[in-house]
């Protein structure tokens, strides 16, 4: 059942939906959401493994093997090695070679520093690497440093290198890789300054340039169904899997004799080879998605040049994430966090609380599906939209619903159980119409025999006690059975079955309460006797009578006292069944329609037709003397 009325539930659940929706995208704009929607992310990341094999690319790794076979040449005389590693390669048929490794000076250009005697060696040590480079396909890295003014600026190769290169400056590539604040690489920029006149593209970006065969030197390029212009603009990147899925091939093979031979080295051909650093002493190490530590996965971080091969495969292939356009993410959105708000107004809290929490997990699978898709679905908003959702819901709890839980206690407290007030709150309907409304009851009246010579032998206080003792212990039967204790007349009960909480066997409930009542009058004479022996008080007796009918509820009186009641012709009959008991000899007696209604096992006496007072046509009067267990489903 709604914890609301219908249109109040409608009215309810579009501004939480609404607001919660707007907070949710309001977290995703100030960038709240960002690092949970990185670990998303990266999760996805770790959860698919490897993606698919480069197709594209492979890493030329300087690795401990590599060093160790040259580790009598420094690494700043390296020159003839690349340029030997790079004619191998070319050899193999790769598409284009990007050099790792920065340095601002020529091995020649230090030595005729150290003003050595002039030789052949001076002259010509970088002569094979030189011949490489004007050979062309061949992309120099530059890395950009910030001055302490603030500004950037590149850290160019050697002039005398530079001026071998064919096309230049687009012969250079930016290395710089722009983690998120964690520290994870998650995207790349083409171009990183827009300037045709600086070396401003991407060092894998102008490696990829390449071998797509395009033109650095223009604006807009379309490479593999993918469109990029001249200007700053980030791009994910499409990592094909973790550490070690691009191929590697050690350094130290391409520079053995018969290097062309190798398996290895034939694989290489058609791809864009980069060489780079990987060994245990380098620092070019990077995090990647794949390095977030999740259920023990991951951690392992990645070196700057496999990064590259990744961007590498991502702008050849054209097969990189893209996110789901804002027209279908909002639509979603909505849709989600209304779904949620509409549970959380039915449900308890503690039930709601574990449903938001399933309703997280649940929508975390079709995100994932898109994923592995390339298609990305911000669903961190969503989450936060849900959570909001959940707590405006219960914050309405805690202020309407508490309010009207006031309200109702307020006005049916002193005549209702605990039970019917909380089935009042939480039934659907709502607070009963207090400007009246026609609605089938059973009415219980009850009176005490000899009332009056019981209260001309008692003191004013002593009949007070006595009927606060009996009223206590008979109301507790009306209650138990979801019934009204409407008011008290004189020494008289009044009670009311079936309002404000409908039962659809309140008259069954009313003879089950009638018989209990009957009860606790014979228990109750005991306690007369034993309170005020020797008064010479006739024995303790009450009379009942029932009816089941329609009924007039309403909140009745004036603007200083008024109070919740039942009236019309029902209330009336059974004031008088009630009378009806002393000629019957007997204590508890119900209408026809009363019996009719209870159903089956319903022990009867004597039965009778009697006109009563104010009514033309006359009442079936039957004795009730009990009633059993068996019974028909009770439903509210």
């Amino acid at each position: 059942m709604p914890s609301f009325p219908k249109s109040q539930f409608v009215r309810r659940t579009l501004p939480i939906t609404v607001f919660s929706f707007a907070a949710g995208l309001a977290m995703q704009v100030f960038g709240w959401l960002a690092p949970l929607e990185n670990l998303y992310y990266d999760s996805w990341h770790l959860l698919a493994g490897k993606r698919q094999d480069a197709r594209y690319s492979a890493v030329v790794a300087v690795d401990d093997t590599t060093l160790s076979e040259l580790k009598d040449d420094p690494l700043a005389f390296w020159q003839p090695h690349f340029a030997k590693a790079m004619e191998t390669l070319t050899l193999a048929g790769v598409k284009a070679i990007g050099l790792d490794f920065i340095y601002t000076v020529s091995a020649e250009a230090w030595l005729r520093k150290l003003n050595l005697p002039d030789s052949d060696i001076s002259r010509n040590y970088d002569s094979p690497f030189r011949a490489q480079l004007a050979a062309g396909n061949k992309i120099l890295i530059t890395q950009l440093i910030e001055l302490p003014s603030g500004e950037l600026e590149p850290l160019l190769p050697p002039p005398d290198h530079l001026m071998l290169l064919p096309q230049g400056l687009n012969d250079l590539g930016i290395a710089n890789l722009y983690p998120d604040g964690d520290k994870i690489v998650r995207h790349f920029a083409p171009v990183v300054i827009p300037d045709p006149q600086f070396p401003g593209i991407g060092f894998s970006t102008q490696l990829a340039f390449r071998a797509a065969g395009v033109d650095p030197t223009a604006d807009a390029w379309d490479v593999a169904g993918e469109h990029f212009v001249r200007e700053r603009k980030f791009r994910p990147i499409g990592y094909i899997g973790p550490p070690g899925t691009v191929p590697r091939v050690s350094m130290g093979k391409l520079l053995k004799p018969d290097a062309l031979d190798d398996p290895e080295v034939q694989a290489l051909k058609g791809r864009v080879v980069i060489i780079a650093a990987d060994n245990s002493g380098t620092q070019d190490f990077h995090f990647s998605p794949y390095s977030r530590q999740l259920f023990g996965f991951g951690g392992e971080p990645m070196i700057g040049g496999e990064i590259h091969t990744h961007i590498i495969e991502t702008i050849l292939s054209g097969i990189s994430p893209h996110p789901v356009p804002n027209t279908l993410q909002y639509p979603i959105a909505l849709l989600l966090i209304g779904a949620c708000t509409v549970v959380f107004l039915r449900l308890h809290p503690a039930k709601g609380a574990a449903f938001g929490m399933a309703a997280v997990v649940v929508t975390l699978v079709p995100v994932y599906l898109l994923f592995l898709q390339y298609r990305l679905l911000d669903i961190a908003n969503i989450h936060a939209g849900i959570s909001v959702a959940f707590l405006s819901t219960l914050g309405l709890r805690l202020t309407g619903e508490e309010r009207k839980r006031r309200q109702v206690s307020a006005m049916f407290g002193q005549y209702v159980s605990d039970v019917v007030v909380d089935r009042i709150l939480s039934g659907g309907g709502g607070i009963p119409k207090m400007g009246g409304e026609t609605v089938e009851v059973t009415v219980l009246f009850s009176d005490i025999r000899n009332f009056t010579t019981i209260s001309e032998k008692l003191d004013a206080q002593e009949v007070v006690e006595m009927l606060n003792t009996y009223f206590e212990q008979a109301c507790e039967p009306i209650l138990a059975q979801g019934g009204m204790v409407n008011k008290f007349i004189g020494d008289a009960i009044m009670a009311v079955f079936g309002s404000p909480v409908h039962y659809d066997d309140h008259a069954r409930r009313a003879l089950v309460a009638s018989v209990e009542i009957v009860r606790v009058a014979h228990e109750f004479r005991a306690w007369m006797e034993q309170r005020f022996p020797g008064r010479d008080l006739p024995p303790f007796g009450i009379g009942i009578g029932v009816h089941t009918g329609q009924a007039v509820m309403g909140d009745i009186g004036s603007t200083k006292r008024r109070e919740f009641t039942a009236i019309g012709d029902t209330v009336n009959v059974a004031s008088r069944l009630e009378g009806v008991t002393k000629e019957f000899g007997c204590v508890l007696v119900a209408s026809g329609e009363t019996v009719k209604h209870a159903g089956p096992g319903v022990d009867t006496g004597k039965t009778d037709s009697v006109h009563v007072k104010g009514k033309a046509d006359a009442v079936e009067v039957i004795e009730i003397r009990g009633v059993s267990d068996v019974a028909p489903a009770a439903s509210a």
